[in-house]
């Protein structure tokens, strides 16, 4: 193939076809055509439960018939707050063979997060755990939800393990009360439903909404296509060489874009098996990577630190790993190091590699090559994404070497953000190619041969254990506190999560700067916020800093805090 001049990484592809020929289709139509070709595969995987793909799809057009049944019809939104587990899966595809559109969030949310979305997507139906019902319970959107189906853990595992679950957490599940709006999974799977035909849904139309960052203070609705998801699917499975046969690990949840778009829909659409793990435990994961031997591994830098610290995995032979990859937070060398020691110590010669992607192009579009590898670097473009370094808030190309703003084309990327066309219009920019090109909001630089180099986010957020944090909507909560004047929330350097979520607090009375009130803060932040978004240290100051034009200055906050902790150290 002739070297495109502005695409030098391609050189380096190796087996990787540089272009593929992706079906103009929709999700679902993808899925079954793949139950067609290899029906008797298995998709799934859920803790020694099997489901092969001729079973995937039947569960899916049952599922369509239940979901047509609640009232969904082409168009509609369905809210998805479930684990990685095979309820979540099937409802997600079922949704897009009716033209409803799965709205997926965290199964952890709390209610007045939950009632952001449920606002913002207009959903009347959710699909979500038994154990998080009483947190359904509490929400009142402007549109009421009409119905919420409960799932089980246990729906898809064997007696034994169904009573195991039963006997160590179902059993501390609450009773759920009498309420017009439970459907029950199991009962509505089970029940007779009349087959439904396929929507009259074309491949550019919006098969899903994940939700991640701003700076606004809550999280924007991202659309992505069927295309954008097949396409990102079908170049993920190129890039680590998985096809019939070969199954990943699916440890990062379905709501985040790694773990749907790489976990489960990119083994779909290679024929291969995604092996659904509803709770990261390193326990959990050690012990699939002995039995269940993966080929792939995909994960965050956390992940892979635990695992190469492991005792169990000392004896396990680790040779079934053939490619593994980390991202959603830039991968320190010692845990790269360590897991790759780890793994040849154990019969394997697989090297860890990073990747970068986001939301808005549905997960990762860039990675290194397997048989390449440059210090420091996010690595190259995936077949068919395209991407470039421009000036920081300006369609302008910068050459090789040069810092700047990440900017990404290609069928990954989205349709845009829901129901805000002025941020659409602020990211989504026709460059004088004519091409759409999608502004990440992240810097780096790209070296000659084309292998990118990430720098930092121009815009603020935080990514604790993999997971994106907003500080503003932290924030707006602090600041509904009756004992807060002023507050500023900065990611700082963590040894376990990379970044920890920290708030810089200004009280109106400074009598009352207190453990007990630091404390206070804290668990008024655990009400309403998931876990993940909630401070783990509260710093009180008498003022914040500010910059020239008067906003709080974090990064002044950030920096005082790594010279503090640089000084401990070496005293």
């Amino acid at each position: 193939m002739t070297q495109i001049p502005d695409r030098p990484w391609l050189r380096y592809y190796g087996a990787v076809p540089h272009s593929l020929s992706y079906p103009p289709v929709t999700l679902y139509v993808a899925v079954a055509a793949g139950a067609q070709k290899t029906p008797d595969a298995v998709a799934w995987e859920f803790f020694g439960t099997r489901s092969t793909y001729r079973e995937l799809l039947a569960a899916i057009d049952r599922c369509a018939g239940a979901l047509a049944s609640l009232g969904l019809k082409p168009g509609d939104r369905l809210l998805i707050s479930m684990p990685t587990a095979p309820a979540g899966i099937i409802a997600f595809y079922a949704a897009n063979k009716l033209g409803v559109v799965p709205a997926l969030i965290h199964p952890l949310s709390t209610a007045p997060e939950i009632e952001h979305y449920l606002n913002a997507s207009g959903a009347r139906v959710a699909l979500t755990l038994d154990a998080f019902y009483p947190v359904f319970a509490q929400v009142q959107p402007r549109q009421p939800l009409a119905h919420i189906v409960l799932a089980k853990i246990g729906d898809y595992l064997s007696p034994l393990k169904r009573f195991g679950f039963w006997l160590t957490k179902g059993r501390k599940i609450a009773a759920i009360p009498n309420d017009a709006r439970v459907r029950w999974w199991k009962d509505l799977m089970a029940a007779p439903q009349p087959r439904v035909m396929r929507a009259k849904a074309g491949p550019d139309d919006p098969a899903a909404i994940l939700f991640s960052g701003g700076t606004t203070g809550l999280p924007k609705g991202i659309v992505l296509s069927s295309r954008n998801l097949i396409a990102e699917g079908m170049q993920a499975a190129a890039w680590g060489g998985m096809g019939p046969g070969d199954s990943i690990l699916a440890i990062l949840p379905i709501f985040h874009g790694f773990g749907l778009g790489v976990c489960v829909n990119a083994a779909f659409m290679a024929g291969g098996k995604s092996i659904l793990v509803p709770q990261f435990s390193p326990d959990i994961v050690a012990k699939l990577l002995r039995t269940a031997r993966p080929n792939i591994l995909v994960g965050v830098p956390t992940l892979f630190d635990a695992l190469s610290k492991d005792p169990s995995l000392a004896k396990a032979d680790l040779s079934c790993l053939r490619a593994c990859f980390s991202g959603a937070d830039t991968l320190p060398r010692p845990v790269k190091e360590r897991f790759e020691q780890l793994v040849a110590s154990h019969g394997g010669k697989v090297r860890l590699l990073e990747g970068y992607g986001l939301t808005e192009a549905v997960t990762a579009i860039m990675a290194m090559p397997v048989t390449e590898y440059r210090e420091g670097s996010i690595g190259i473009p995936f077949p068919d994404m395209d991407a470039k370094i421009c000036r920081y808030g300006t369609t302008e190309d910068l050459p090789p070497g040069e810092e700047g703003e990440i900017c990404v084309a290609g069928p990954a990327v989205m349709l845009g953000y829901l129901d805000d066309p002025d941020a659409t219009a602020q990211t989504l920019k026709v460059h004088a190619d004519g091409r759409t090109w999608l502004h990440t909001g992240d810097l780096g630089k790209r070296d000659a041969d084309g292998f990118f180099y990430f720098t930092v986010r121009a815009k603020r957020m935080i990514k604790s254990s993999g997971f994106n944090v907003y500080p503003a909507q932290v924030e707006h909560v602090l600041y509904q506190h009756p004992l807060v004047a002023e507050a500023c929330v900065i990611g700082v350097p963590d040894e376990a999560q990379v970044e920890r979520v920290k708030a810089v607090v200004v009280l109106k009375d400074p009598a009352q700067e207190t453990d007990a009130s630091a404390q206070q803060l804290i668990d008024f932040c655990r009400e309403r916020l998931i876990k993940w978004s909630c401070p783990r240290e509260i710093e009180f100051r008498r003022a914040l800093p500010k910059t020239r034009v008067g906003k709080i200055d974090f990064k002044v906050l950030v920096a005082e805090h790594v010279a503090r902790h640089a000084e401990r150290s070496c005293a």
